[in-house]
């Protein structure tokens, strides 16, 4: 028996090695896009509306502040039939992205990510140019209400931080490369149909697909 026990504790080893590289490869691997998209922490409208439209934006992009209006359009339009989900996506190459990020996050924290997103989408042309952009967003804090010295200190948060990496992290997983991208019921609109008579038949013919009755 001792002659084996030296085999066997390398039999032991191994297979303990293979199991514990096994379990964090599940724990890391990607969720399947089933379960990754249509989903999200900032969500207009309701769950069960038929057509889910998911943004990954920026909010130093100009052409995603031209987004975040004809998306409210589109919303009070089609009313219950629409629901609309936000995602981070800052790119490198516009320096007070991320930070914007951060920003509606920090808003999130109380409540107010919506408001955040609207007013930093409506004074894009002012911050965006600005070589400080903390106290330009301290005022807008003040301005849709939120205690500015706690937003302040939620700014700093870890999990606010994290919150914008894993959105980043979810856009790199479904193949975003840059913004805005949108998905309708989880399929990515090329980049020539997001303007505003391409998306909107876009819609229309993704709502009149759910309104058709299934034959058996």
């Amino acid at each position: 028996m001792k002659r084996y026990l030296p085999f066997l504790i390398v039999v032991v080893v191994a297979l303990v090695t293979f199991g514990s590289a096994f379990a964090l490869y599940r724990a890391r691997k990607p969720a399947p896009l089933k379960d990754a998209a249509a989903s999200g922490l900032h969500v207009r409208g309701k769950a069960n509306a038929p057509l889910t439209i998911e943004e990954f934006g920026d909010f130093q992009c100009p052409p995603c502040s031209i987004m975040a209006g004809l998306l409210k359009q589109i919303e009070d339009e089609q009313g219950s039939k629409v629901r609309v989900i936000f995602h981070h996506f800052p790119l490198a190459m516009h320096v007070h992205a991320r930070a914007a990020a951060l920003a509606a996050e920090a808003a999130q924290e109380q409540g107010r990510f919506w408001e955040m997103h609207d007013v930093l989408y409506k004074e894009q042309s002012l911050w965006a140019k600005a070589t400080e952009v903390e106290p330009l967003f301290e005022g807008y804090a003040r301005t849709i209400g939120l205690d500015v010295e706690r937003f302040k200190k939620d700014l700093a948060k870890p999990e606010v931080a994290a919150r914008v990496d894993a959105d980043h992290e979810l856009g790199a997983s479904r193949g975003v490369t840059s913004t805005p991208t949108l998905f309708l019921n989880n399929v990515a609109l090329k980049p020539d149909a997001m303007n505003p008579t391409a998306l909107h038949k876009a819609i229309e013919t993704a709502l009149e697909g759910k309104d058709k009755p299934k034959h058996e």
